[in-house]
């Protein structure tokens, strides 16, 4: 099953309850999906994994500031995707899960894959003024002054898939299918179910 960007968008900004440009928006999720993909052409990590993981990794946050349960939340919400949107041998998708259940509090991870996913993430802390330590880091590829200090403009340049769908999402959203497109993100009908969901969590951030 081929992994498609735009169905994928499709499915998380339906829910997804804060706005699409911020901290951990759908640039964030560009810029990781572009690291990812310059990481792994190095180290031999999964594509797949690392793609999926740069989509999904944030989409269910409820706030921008201190979430730790969005890991585990987007680990499980796969779980609900695995079969509809992309498909991954068992072995796989523990790895896919752990890489989401554990990308905010564990420091690294036996697996080059998950530790590419980890990078790549952390490499995108530039967005809100951190140049992310190299102790922070697992591999070598990532460690290197050019990755860690790179300034990713967005949509981002190269041949990164996710260009396209972001282009795409800016200037034409009500083409990618979502249905709060002409009001703010994230203030939706559907997206403002998911923050009174939120809201009742006691854990998304007002204003």
């Amino acid at each position: 099953m081929a992994l498609d960007i735009r169905l994928i968008l499709h499915s998380l900004l339906e829910e997804y309850i804060l706005p699409w440009d911020g901290d951990h928006g759908v640039a964030h999720w560009a810029r990781v999906f572009e690291n990812g993909l310059r990481l792994a052409e190095q180290t031999g990590a999964d594509v797949q994994i690392v793609r999926l993981f740069a989509v999904l990794h944030d989409s269910r946050r409820v706030n921008e500031a201190t979430d730790p349960d969005h890991g585990p939340r987007a680990a499980e919400f796969a779980r609900t995707l695995r079969g509809r949107f992309f498909d991954l041998p068992d072995h796989e998708f523990r790895l896919l899960h752990r890489a989401y259940a554990g990308h905010t509090h564990e420091r690294t991870h036996p697996d080059v894959t998950v530790q590419i996913c980890w990078d790549a993430d952390r490499l995108d802390l530039g967005r809100v003024g951190i140049t992310p330590h190299p102790s922070r880091l697992c591999t070598g590829a990532a460690k290197t002054s050019e990755m860690r200090t790179a300034r990713r403009e967005l949509p981002p340049l190269g041949r990164s898939s996710l260009r396209e769908p972001w282009l795409q999402l800016r200037d034409h959203p009500s083409e990618l299918g979502c249905q709060h497109a002409a009001v703010t993100p994230g203030q939706g009908a559907v997206g403002l179910q998911a923050r009174g969901r939120a809201a009742q969590m006691g854990d998304v951030r007002q204003g």
